[in-house]
Formats: C-alpha cells, structure tokens, sequence
C-alpha cells in the first residue's frame, strides 16, 4: 500500500528529479517507510512505500525486473500473491523477495495485461517497458485504489492523489462545474472520469491505458489508448445456491486478506456488514485478541451505535473508541477538506477519519464493510428498486406483500416515496433533487441539469433490483472506496474490503430479488447465513446508520453558528455563483432554530467553500 506518482513529457525534455520529489512529499503520508524515483530521458517515476508484506527493503520500489527492462510503481495488494508465485515458478520464473510486488512485475512478464483477470485484490500500477518505449497502467476492478492523471500535448502527469498533481501542475486549477452540480444535488461524485478539477481526470476502475513514447516528438495524446478490461456484466456468474454457499466465500476473502506482515483490525460501526467481518474473524480464524476501532458519540445521539458495538465486549479484548464532537471537526476541517482532495457530502466520513486516526495507533491494515450495501441491497432506497421490478412484472400480489411486510418492518414511507421517485421521468428527477434543497441557484441549474445522464437515467433508472446494483458498481460505488483510502491513508492505513472480492461479488450481483429482499428486510441471504454467527440484536437489525454523526446538533452549536454564518456571509461564498445566497441564510436560521433539520446540506456548503479555498484560490 503506497502512492505512486510519474511525468511523461511528450516533448523529449528530461524529467526533473524535483518535481517528482514535491509529488511525493505532498503524499508521503501514504508512504512513510521508505520513497524512490526513477528518472531516464523524458519519463520519470515517483513512489512512497507503505510496508504491509515484506518488510525488508527488497520491497523497495521502483521495482525492475532480473533484466532491467520493466520499471514497475505499484499501490495495493495481491492476496493471491502466494498461489501465483507458484504457478509462475511453475513457467520457470524465480523470486528474490518474499512480495507481491514482484509476483505482479513476473505476472506481467509471463501474461501481459491478461494478467489481470488473475488477481484478486486492489491496485493501480504503472510498468514502463524500456525497449519498446511503452507505459502500462491498470486500475482494479471496483476502483480500490485511485490513478488520477493530467494530459496535454506536452506531458502526461499522473498519481494517487489530486493535490500531488496540482503541485507541478504550475498554473492555478479550475473548477469543473458538471462534477459540482453532482455532488451539490444528487450527492454523487466519481460516477464518471471526471474529478472536480478541469485538468484532471481519473482512470476509470476496471480500466488499463497505454502509452507509446516517442522521445523527441510532440503527442498530441492520439497514442494515448484506454481500454476497459473489466466489465462486470461480461462476469457475472451463477448465484450462490443457499446462505452457507455465500459465507463460505466471504469466509475465503477474509482469510485472504489476513496476509500481512503487520498487526491488522477493524473498523466497527456495530452495523451488520462489520459486525459480520469481525464475527468471522472470531468464528473462522479465531482472532480473539483482535483490535476494533469505533465512533461513538453518547446514548441517545444520532449514530451512537454503543449499544450493539456493546454485543461484543464479552467476545473481544480490545475494543478502542474515538469520541468526535463539534469541537474536533471544527478544528479538523482544514486537513480533512486537504486529506480527501475533492468536495464529500456528508460528515459521515469525517467519523471514519477520525477511526482510522485512532486505528494509526494501534495497527496497520484494516478490514471494513464497504461495498455490501451495494452488493446486497443494502440501503433503503433499494425497496423502490424492488417495487418497481414487482410492478413493471405484473406481480402484484408479491408488490402487495412486500410493502406490507416494509410498512410493519419500518413505519416509513421513504421506500414507496422512492418507488415514486424512480417511475419519474428522468427530467423531472433532476428538478425534484436540485429544488428539493431550495438553494440552488436557477442560471447554475439551467447549465447543467440537462447533462446528468450517467444519474438520472443509468443510476436512478434501472428497470429491476439487480441491475440497479450493477449500475451502482459501475457508477456509485467508487465514491465510497474513494473515501476510504484518502481517510485511511492520511494516516498511513491500509484498508481492505473483504466484500468486494471478485470471486464473491459476481455470485452476488445474480442473486434473486428473495435472497437480496424478503419480507421487508435487506441482506436477506447475509442474515441467513450468520443465524448463530451474529449476536441477533445486530442480525435481525431493521434501521441503518453506519458511520452517521449527530451533525444535526453540531451544526446548532455555537462554535458553528460563528463558523457558518461568517462563511454563508463571505464575499469569496457569494462569488461562487452556485447558490442562492438569500435562501442559503434562510436554511440555517431555520436549522438552528429547529424548524428543520438541513445538515446535509450545510456540510456541503461547508467543503465545498472549503475545497474552493483551499484548492481553487
């Protein structure tokens, strides 16, 4: 687990060792063990090593191969490093170290990009090919790991993070407006290649790029070729026949990702999805000195979730917490808003910084349940999926009893107002998110509503249950691993996901509607399959909170109502053009004087200016 970063210039001009040194400095959190260059002619390659396995300085990177003529940078894993150092060894390779890095340089070697489809885990990575002049790069299959990059006609720069790029970018940055509108309405980022900055884009997840250097010659990007190798509807496999089936290859991928030369833990909310990893770990691999690390915020505040953490004292040794208030995201805001790079939507990922910020101090490497609500149907709002596949179908009987069992279960109308929401023409799905919030500014809609395809029509408009999570890995997912790892690497963390092994999600994503949804409840075929497994108080669990925070209330305090009103009152927040400032004032009064709750909506009047100044100004 690293950051990676390199300069092509397409001119012919010799890379400069200090440009890669500030790129690397900018992201040596997500490196602190050891760092590397490698600069010939007119490429340069920067890296900054986290060590997981291998600790020795053999995992030194940049990486070559015996004969010098691959170069290779790489952030991630490759669990299956052990079984396909074996069966390269059976093609007559041989090892010098004991890392996956050299597995994936040799796999590389035997396969070419074919290579690929073999490993199970995370990775971005860039092979320089020093005879035939070419660059390789590839990206995991969900998008673990991020490749951002920045092209023109005379360089290529690329890197783990936004702000490494922005260091040498050596103009000021532009805002991009569509990514905006996105995240200001729909709270969506990432469902496409763009970032919130004009000059920098993203490698898709699933994709590969080459690059065909001609030393000398100007490229006008024309050799620059991008391919998806990965399509998640080309690999879907037959559905897991019963529960058992399911958590025998969950169990798999957790054991896979216990390999590791360092201490490892969990991130535990006390929902279902982690309460699950860390059940397994103590059922299947009998980890009971095994390290936990949990937000919690006091009985009776929203995304106080102690009383199930609490299910577990008995069962674990050592159970640690972090306790955020108002005061501590208010004094962290500067480096969270740096940390992640771009604009995020909720301060729900605040508490899981301020997780892993504990976790730094007690492990390396650890397990979190990300990906299962996307996998599974996890949240709400995927009853109106449900719905929907029941109504177009014509079986109403079943639509009858499944909004009977989803009334009993849950007292809301929120999965029939979804319902609702999704037979809505796409058009009328714009205007009803943007002017739901009541800020936006019309000029800044009328630019931009009208180019939300990807959302209103991929994502929102899924005909059934299973493509809606399809469509939620292709173009919703990204967001969330996005945020795991700038969290979890500002404080040299690696985060694995043991719910997004391949080998488990393309039986998954075919699973009937009964094994997702049944009865008013989500995870059907998960809580099948933890019957005696899981403490039944999280098993059989009906509400859904995550890493919430009790930001309602923060947003109320003093410390905030200073904050916000000196920012929703700056000239710099009035010049942005995105909202109306009037109806902005309007909103916080009413919040703080509790004529609703817009908290939402006030974190992200909060980033983005944030995100503006510190990025963009």
């Amino acid at each position: 687990m690293c950051g990676i970063s390199g300069i092509i210039n397409f001119n012919g001009s010799q890379v400069q060792e200090s440009h890669l040194t500030q790129m690397m400095k900018v992201m040596k959190h997500r490196g602190p063990d050891d760092n590397g260059t490698f600069v010939e002619d007119n490429i340069g390659l920067g890296f900054v090593r986290l060590s997981i396995i291998d600790l020795t300085k053999a995992g030194h990177q940049p990486m070559f191969s015996p004969d010098e003529r691959y170069v290779m940078i790489y952030n991630g894993e490759i669990y299956n490093y052990i079984e396909l150092k074996e069966e390269l060894r059976g093609l007559g390779f041989s090892f010098q170290t004991k890392t996956d890095t050299e597995v994936l340089l040799t796999a590389y070697r035997a396969w070419g990009e074919n290579m690929l489809h073999r490993l199970n885990g995370m990775w971005a990575f860039v092979i320089y090919d020093r005879v035939e002049k070419t660059i390789f790069g590839a990206r995991d299959r969900y998008g673990i790991k991020p490749f951002y990059y920045c092209m023109d006609d005379d360089r290529f720069i690329f890197g783990s993070e936004v702000p490494c790029i922005l260091e040498v970018l050596g103009k000021k940055p532009t805002p991009k407006l569509g990514p905006i509108f996105d995240f200001m309405v729909f709270d969506r980022t990432d469902q496409t290649n763009s970032t919130f900055f004009e000059e920098v884009k993203k490698l898709n997840h699933g994709h590969w790029f080459k690059i065909k250097i001609a030393p000398g010659e100007s490229n006008s990007g024309q050799e620059f070729q991008l391919e998806k190798w990965y399509d998640i509807r080309k690999e879907l496999k037959p559905p897991f026949k019963n529960p058992a089936e399911f958590w025998d290859s969950f169990s798999n991928s957790l054991g896979l990702r216990l390999r590791s030369d360092v201490p490892i833990g969990v991130c535990f909310s006390g929902g279902l999805d982690s309460s699950s990893i860390v059940s397994g770990l103590l059922k299947d691999y009998q980890m009971h000195d095994l390290n936990t690390f949990s937000a919690i915020y006091g009985a009776g505040k929203f995304g106080d979730e102690s009383e199930f953490i609490n299910q577990y004292q008995n069962l674990l040794k050592n159970m640690h917490f972090v306790y955020p208030d108002e005061n501590s995201l208010h004094e962290d805001i500067s480096n969270f808003v740096f940390a992640h790079g771009e604009p995020v939507p909720s301060t729900s990922p605040y508490a899981q910084f301020k997780v892993m910020e504990l976790a730094h101090k007690h492990v390396t490497v650890t397990l979190d349940g990300q990906g299962a609500d996307e996998e599974l149907a996890g949240y709400h709002y995927f009853f109106g999926y449900h719905f929907k596949n029941l109504l177009l179908s014509g079986k109403l009987g079943r639509l009858a009893s499944e909004m009977g069992h989803y009334m009993k279960n849950h007292r809301s109308l929120y999965g029939l107002k979804s319902l609702l929401f999704f037979l809505l023409p796409a058009h009328q799905r714009t205007f009803l998110r943007a002017f739901e919030k009541g800020y936006i500014d019309r000029d800044f809609y009328q630019a931009h509503a009208a180019q939300r395809k990807v959302i209103v029509e991929d994502l929102y408009g899924s005909p059934n249950l299973q493509e809606a999570l399809i469509n939620h890995f292709e173009y919703k997912l990204e967001h969330l691993l996005k945020w795991e790892d700038s969290n979890s690497m500002w404080f040299s963390i690696e985060a694995r996901v043991p719910f997004l092994d391949h080998n488990l999600v393309e039986r998954t994503l075919t699973l009937p509607d009964e094994f997702l949804i049944n009865k008013g409840m989500t995870k059907h075929i998960l809580r099948e399959a933890t019957k005696g497994i899981l403490p039944e108080k999280i098993r059989m669990r009906r509400d859904k909170t995550g890493f919430g925070t009790p930001q309602d209330e923060w947003f109320r305090t003093p410390v905030f109502q200073k904050y916000i009103n000196e920012l929703i009152n700056s000239e710099s927040f009035a010049s942005r053009n995105l909202m109306n400032i009037e109806n902005v004032k309007t909103i916080y009064k009413d919040h703080v004087s509790r004529k609703g709750n817009h908290a939402k909506i006030i974190w992200k009047w909060i980033h983005l200016e944030n995100w503006f100044r510190q990025f963009v100004d």
